[in-house]
This record gives structure tokens, C-alpha cells and sequence, in this order.
């Protein structure tokens, strides 16, 4: 296959950049939680500073990625794809009933920009934390930012309706599109209420996974034209031993119907299986990349300080009937101190090695980076 044909695509995992992270940026938002254990956001940047020491505060929001930086400026994808897990807003009421909220500042949406990201996946249990308002704040922050946006919306069309960025590669189809769906299922702990109908604005939101949810998925994302196909999915518990097999049948489902190319899977807070289905990848969970909980004890025998960032190349032509088949996959293994992204250390990326080496991960067609 001719190099010249491919297109770079780095997704990530869940982007929370509420709460603490929100805290040390350079505009910070209002404290105020309203959690069992925590009625101040700035607890958690103190619970993470007696484990590694001094945040800093007033960060440019670069600094939240460190590291990743490098990774992000060798590759020079076409695409930084992340599932935003943060209202954007400083306004709305707090849902009632939910044990936790997250929000940012509008003023601090550069963290994202900053980084390059410009695909940002909405359905998931904290986009509504702050209501109707705080929705509608969040979309028109991220639009105002130049930011693509999937999986929420005032409508059910709206939020169900595909980001759309054009590939531009060199040797591409002609009229060659990236499309990204964004849906959550309820057991991510999406409420039902927040589900976007013809009279209410909310999620694109599935009671479960079957072939009624797979035909809809793939009739969302259908349109005219090659097209490297994203269905990004907020699924499944936090802690998770193995991936449910509904999972992994859903998944490949969504590839028989030429739904996907890339099934972008987060929701549990650390990494899970690759795998490879007939020339398409199935990110089964991606983990979490950026949060503020590295004051919190992970639950054993998992680590909740390890984030990845993962850098798929496809074919985008000049035959469309290859597009959107994984030519190369590089996978760089991070570790979260002082509420940045750092390279991790030989354990760190063993134990994610380990992770993603479960349940299919074909080293032959995906090579595993440094």
C-alpha cells in the first residue's frame, strides 16, 4: 500500500479536565461540589500534590500534556479524537441525584485546542451534570473553539448526527471524510433522562446493545462518499476484568454492517483489549488519559494512573474500496503526576502491555510502540 495514501487518526480516552484539573488552569471556575466526600474541587488537587508534590496553579493548558506533546507532534495526525467527560459551562444547576458533577470554565477550552484535539465525543454520564444549560454552554464553547463535536445535542438529530472532518492526505479518495458517532449506553451510568428526543435536548443514548442499536448506529453514521468511520461508545463499568462479550459482539457487528472502521470503546477507568477484525480496530476501552485522581486509591488489581495515547493509520486511498482499513497502530504508554502526562516507567508500561494484550490483540497487524 502506497504511504502516501494513509491518514493519521490519535484517539484517546476520557478527557476530564473538570474538578481539580479545572482548579490549577488559568481561569479557574467555582469550587463547589457537592459530593458525600468533597464540598471543594481544590481538595483533589491537594490529595494529588501529598502524593507527588506541587501542582502549580494557573497552568497554561499545555501543561496538562506533557509528554504526550512530543507523541502528538511526531505523529501530526489528521484527527486528535478524545471523549470529553466535562460540562464547559459556569452556569446550570447540578443534576440532582448524581453523585458527582463535573465542569470547566469555558476560559479554559484552550487545554483542549492547546493540544490539538478537534474531535470531541459528548455522550457520556457528565456531559449533563449541569443540566440543560450547562449543555448548551458546553456546545457553544467547543463550536466557538473550532472544536468538532458528536453525541449531544438540542435534538435527537442533533445528537445523533456524525462530526465530519474532511482528509485532506496526500493520494486520498477524492471527497474522503472522517466520521465519528458518539453514543453511550446506560450501562456507563448515562441516565435515561438524558436521552435527546424530538422535544429535548441530551445524549444519543442506547438502553443496550443488540441489532436494533447497531442498524441505528449504522444508519446515524451512513453518508455519501469514502468515509474512515469512528463509532465512539461510552459503555460498560468503571472497574472491569474482563470485556463483556456483548462488547465484542457489538463491536464487530457495527464492522459487518460497514458501521466502522474504528470502534473507539471508553467508559472503564483503565485500559483495555485491543483487537482486529477483519483489517478494523476495536478499541475495546481506551481508558482515562486526563483526571484528577491521583490522590485516590485505585481499586485493586487495577492502576488508575496509566493513560495511552493510540495512533491508528488508515488507508484513505486511492482505491476506496481500502479506505478506512488499519495499516499501523502505535500505542504510547503515559503516566499521570502532578496533573500532567508523563512517559511512564518499565511497569507502568508493562502492566498496560499486559492490558491491552488481552483478548485479541494481533501484533502482526498492529505494532506496539515504545
Amino acid at each position: 500500500m502506497d504511504p502516501e495514501s494513509r491518514v493519521r487518526i490519535v484517539l484517546a480516552g476520557d478527557v476530564m479536565t473538570g474538578r481539580g484539573i479545572d482548579q490549577v488552569l488559568r481561569t479557574p471556575g467555582s469550587p463547589e461540589l457537592f459530593e458525600a466526600h468533597a464540598r471543594d474541587a481544590r481538595d483533589y488537587v491537594v490529595l494529588a500534590e501529598r502524593v507527588h508534590g506541587p501542582v502549580g496553579r494557573a497552568l497554561d493548558g499545555r501543561a496538562l500534556w506533557g509528554d504526550a506533546l512530543s507523541a502528538l507532534e511526531r505523529w501530526k495526525p489528521r484527527s486528535l479524537i478524545v471523549n470529553l467527560e466535562t460540562a464547559v459551562t459556569a452556569s446550570g444547576e447540578p443534576w440532582p441525584g448524581k453523585g458527582i458533577h463535573y465542569r470547566m470554565n469555558p476560559s479554559n477550552v484552550e487545554c483542549l485546542t492547546s493540544a490539538g484535539v478537534d474531535v470531541c465525543t459528548l455522550a457520556n454520564n457528565h456531559v449533563m451534570d449541569w443540566g440543560d444549560a450547562g449543555l448548551r454552554d458546553t456546545l457553544r464553547s467547543l463550536r466557538l473553539a473550532g472544536l468538532h463535536t458528536a453525541g449531544a445535542g438540542a435534538r435527537e438529530a442533533d445528537a445523533w448526527a456524525p462530526a465530519v472532518v474532511s482528509i485532506d492526505a496526500p493520494g486520498a479518495c477524492e471527497g474522503a471524510q472522517l466520521r465519528v458517532l458518539s453514543i453511550a449506553v446506560s450501562s456507563s451510568g448515562v441516565p435515561a433522562e438524558w436521552e435527546a428526543t424530538r422535544t429535548r435536548p441530551g445524549v444519543a443514548w442506547l438502553p443496550g446493545l443488540g441489532e436494533e442499536a447497531a442498524l441505528r448506529a449504522a444508519a446515524a453514521i451512513a453518508g455519501e462518499g469514502p468515509a474512515v468511520k469512528v463509532v465512539s461508545i461510552h459503555w460498560g463499568a468503571n472497574w472491569v476484568a474482563q470485556v463483556p462479550q456483548s462488547h465484542r459482539l457489538f463491536a464487530r457487528r457495527l464492522i459487518d454492517l460497514g458501521a466502522a472502521d474504528i470502534v473507539h470503546g471508553h467508559s472503564a477507568h483503565h485500559p483495555l483489549p485491543v483487537e482486529v477484525y477483519r483489517g478494523r480496530l476495536i478499541l475495546h476501552g481506551c481508558g482515562d488519559l486526563i483526571n484528577d485522581y491521583e490522590g485516590i486509591r485505585a481499586q485493586e488489581p487495577w492502576r488508575n494512573d496509566v493513560g495511552c495515547l493510540y495512533c491508528a493509520e488508515f488507508a484513505a486511498g486511492p482505491d476506496p474500496r481500502n479506505i478506512g482499513r488499519l495499516a499501523a497502530l502505535e500505542v504510547v504508554v503515559l503516566q499521570r503526576r502532578r496533573f500532567r502526562l508523563v512517559d511512564a516507567d518499565a511497569t507502568a508500561r508493562a502492566w498496560a502491555w499486559q492490558q491491552l494484550g488481552r483478548h485479541g490483540f494481533d501484533a502482526g497487524t498492529a505494532a506496539p510502540g515504545a
